[in-house]
């Protein structure tokens, strides 16, 4: 598709990113992609039932009727890994996230790791991923990087995205750097807010730049940026989203960048509480940006469209500049996907001809049908086992007693506000554990557990000697309920409690006076299996802190 056959309406249609609801296409994002020549769609856990739904709908997509049906869509999402994955359901594979990745601190496992991610993502339709996140995270009380994070060592988080961009790229998924010029030390979420990040350029070049510079010299195809104020780079307090002086000043120009640059969600509120979405669509492509990501509403999707499209009508923005953008985005889509490829691209029948792979089912369910999970398997179990640190076990609680009781006390996130659904089981630690102890009793408790939660916890616990307790970072920090049932449990038990963080690692920092101190960087089953077996001395405890949580703790610290 040459370029000057596009009209400038089709041009900047292929600037866009949108998202919808459901999962099927609805009559908005047939009329985006129809009538507004949309470039891209990104999907979300409101589009997905399961993977064989979810191939369908990629070639449906692919499928729908536009004026430039040589030109394949970009289909993307976020499938970071960890905390922050879309495609969580039987048939995919539970890849671990960045900081249990920095944790394991091998290069072989994280490129290994993105392979797998990649292979089923593209099974399923799906050709570009919003990963991975290269955020230097050296803020304890950030509230949205956190274990997206593969640690808080500028050099040693530039070789893991390196690592994931060979994995998804060599695989032919795009891959995304984000979120320049860099999240990792903010106290802001900026879906809620605009951070600043208001460090020295000397600092900002040793600390949040090198990652990106390493994605650039890896060929990254995309680099996302962050709805964040730097002022040592942009005085006006204008947001990296919107700078020229950061997309084309310090990304185009210094660092040599010539893929993608594309904005995070417009919708957040950073941008859409500050200019608004339709003129900060206009502000980004100005600033350098050559895709805008709108994911949720449609009228302000369309709206953005329009608003574009007559900044270019009056001269605001140059034609030029658009083809510049469209160029990149013709080139990648040719390089990746293949222009005139023909619909359907990517797209597999189903789950089975996928070849995706499950975890192991939950416990009683002996089918599989989406195997073979044995491709993935090991890989997952091995970047489990290499990722589990002990912080601390002063108080010489482990390895623990399988003749002994053994109580598991499980933090539950739950919703605000309570609503009637079907209860589902949830492997859990006293799952993992079972088949090392005799007898295991599970006290379920919401991660804001109120004071009731917190008094049946302690008095149940009384008639245990071995007692674990789990915490779950939430809202960027552990909850204060959390922290008084530990310390309630601690008053009566002392120094027989473990105490075990399934996110963020430096929840310690609230109860210094645990003496028995694990950390997994996430709950899910691959992770506890391995827990259970360090819990009980079946295997010996690899992780290496990739943050530090103090000064006893230091980055690099594992027993």
């Amino acid at each position: 598709m040459e370029l000057s056959n596009l009209t400038l309406e089709q041009k900047i249609g292929q600037m866009f990113i949108c998202g919808f609801p459901g999962t099927a296409a609805d009559e908005g994002i047939k009329a985006l992609i129809a009538e507004h020549h949309l470039g891209g769609v990104i999907y979300f856990r409101r589009n997905i039932d399961s993977v064989e739904q979810l191939s369908r709908l990629s070639r449906e997509l692919q499928q729908l009727p536009r004026s430039t049906p040589e030109i394949p869509l970009f289909i993307s999402m976020d499938q970071e890994g960890g905390m922050v994955a879309r495609l969580d359901h039987d048939g995919v594979s539970r890849i671990q996230g960045n900081m249990a990745l920095g944790a394991a601190n091998d290069l072989a496992l994280t490129e290994e790791a993105a392979t797998l991610a990649a292979k089923e993502l593209t099974a399923l339709g799906i050709n570009l991923n919003f990963a991975p996140c290269v955020d230097v995270n050296n803020n304890p009380a950030n509230p949205v990087i956190g274990v997206r994070s593969f640690g808080e060592d500028p050099l040693r988080v530039a070789e893991h995205g390196a690592a994931a961009i060979r994995g998804y790229q060599n695989q032919g998924v795009s891959a995304t750097a984000k979120h320049f010029p860099g999240h990792g030390d903010t106290a802001v979420d900026s879906h809620h807010g605009l951070a600043s990040v208001p460090h020295s350029k000397e600092r900002l070049y040793r600390v949040e730049l090198p990652p990106f510079r390493k994605a650039i010299e890896n060929g990254v195809d995309m680099i996302m940026t962050a709805h964040v104020i730097f002022p040592a780079f942009e005085p006006d307090g204008i947001p990296a989203t919107l700078s020229r002086r950061v997309l084309t000043g310090l990304l185009r120009n210094e660092l040599g960048f010539e893929g993608i640059i594309i904005t995070d969600c417009l919708e957040m509120h950073a941008i859409s509480k500050s200019c608004g979405i339709a003129e900060g669509a206009v502000r980004a492509i100005e600033a350098g940006a050559d895709i805008v990501l709108v994911s949720h509403t449609l009228e302000e999707q369309v709206r953005a469209i329009q608003t574009v499209l007559a900044a270019v009508q009056s001269g605001r923005l140059s034609e030029e500049q658009i083809d510049e953008s469209v160029r990149r985005i013709l080139s990648l889509k040719q390089k990746r996907i293949g222009i005139g490829a023909g619909v359907g691209v990517g797209a597999a029948t189903g789950a089975a001809a996928a070849g995706v792979a499950q975890e192991s089912p939950p416990p009683g369910d002996c089918s599989n049908p989406l195997t073979p999970k044995e491709e993935s398997e090991p890989l997952l179990r091995q970047i489990a086992e290499r990722s589990v640190t002990l912080v601390s076990d002063a108080s010489r609680n482990l390895p623990l007693d399988g003749g002994e009781p053994v109580l598991v006390i499980w933090p539950e996130l739950r919703r605000r506000t309570e609503v009637d659904e079907p209860a589902v089981h949830r492997y859990t630690l006293a799952d993992a554990i079972a088949p090392y102890a005799e007898q295991v009793t599970l006290v379920t408790v919401g991660t804001f557990p109120d004071s009731g939660e917190i008094r049946d916890a302690i008095e149940q616990s009384r008639n245990f000697k071995q007692i674990i307790v789990l915490t779950y970072t939430a809202e960027g920090e552990v909850s204060t309920g959390q922290i008084s049932l530990i310390q309630g449990l601690n008053e009566i038990h002392g120094s027989s409690i473990i105490v075990v963080s399934t996110r963020n690692p430096y929840d310690i920092n609230s109860f210094p006076e645990i003496g028995t101190y694990l950390c997994l960087y996430e709950n899910r089953q691959y992770s506890l299996d391995a827990l259970a077996k360090v819990l009980f001395g079946q295997l010996r405890p690899q992780g290496k802190l990739p943050v530090g949580l103090n000064p006893r703790f230091p980055i690099g610290h594992g027993l």
